[in-house]
């Protein structure tokens, strides 16, 4: 989305992100990509948390977080699901400065966004869901953050939003990663797609 088509940015949520306070992050983050694709090339791909104007990687803090979300993109998520595509799951490592942690109680519902219906929507129906959050992640952008800490809606842990155009090189790396089965963890964890 270019600046010429994007909605105003809502005061309130501008006045409600100007006063909180920047966190560092040191940690080691989980993300799942397709087989060959670099884990740290990021993208613009309209998901919850980026209008599709700025660049950001999805990642999870826990390996079990990284992999609910695949599988739910996978399995359920996507209009057509990928047949036979082969999943790495890669541990990068994050160093960065001015993060905006969203990840406690409450936090999400005082900037608008309905926990009800947080990560309850099909793919299909994200259009109930992704607008508050894409502003949010559009106004943490404005900001200048180098990413969110947000609650994933798939597994009982946090995720990290990183918003590569505000990182350097250095700030975040990754390992080779290792092949990874999506159905058998789907099995081991008895998961069912929301």
């Amino acid at each position: 989305m270019s600046d010429d088509h994007r909605l105003p940015r809502p005061q309130a949520l501008l006045d409600a992100i100007e006063v909180q306070t920047p966190v560092g992050l040191s940690a080691r983050l989980w993300r799942v990509v397709t087989d060959g694709r670099d884990p740290l090339r990021a993208g613009r791909s309209g998901g919850r948390w980026d209008d599709g104007s700025f660049d950001v990687l999805y990642t999870s803090s826990e390996r079990d977080g990284a992999l609910a979300e695949a599988w739910f993109h996978a399995a359920s998520g996507q209009p057509i699901p990928p047949s036979k595509s082969v999943k790495r799951i890669h541990q990068l490592q994050a160093q960065l400065t001015r993060v905006l942690d969203l990840s406690g109680e409450g936090q999400l519902a005082a900037l608008g966004v309905d926990m009800q219906l947080y990560g309850r929507l099909s793919y299909m129906q994200r259009g109930g869901e992704y607008p508050t959050t894409q502003q949010i992640g559009e106004v943490a952008f404005f900001y200048e953050y180098q990413a969110i800490i947000v609650p994933n809606a798939r597994w009982p842990t946090s995720n990290v939003v990183i918003l590569t155009e505000h990182c350097t090189a250095a700030q975040i790396t990754a390992d080779d990663g290792v092949a990874i089965n999506l159905r058998q963890w789907h099995a081991a964890n008895r998961l069912t797609p929301p």
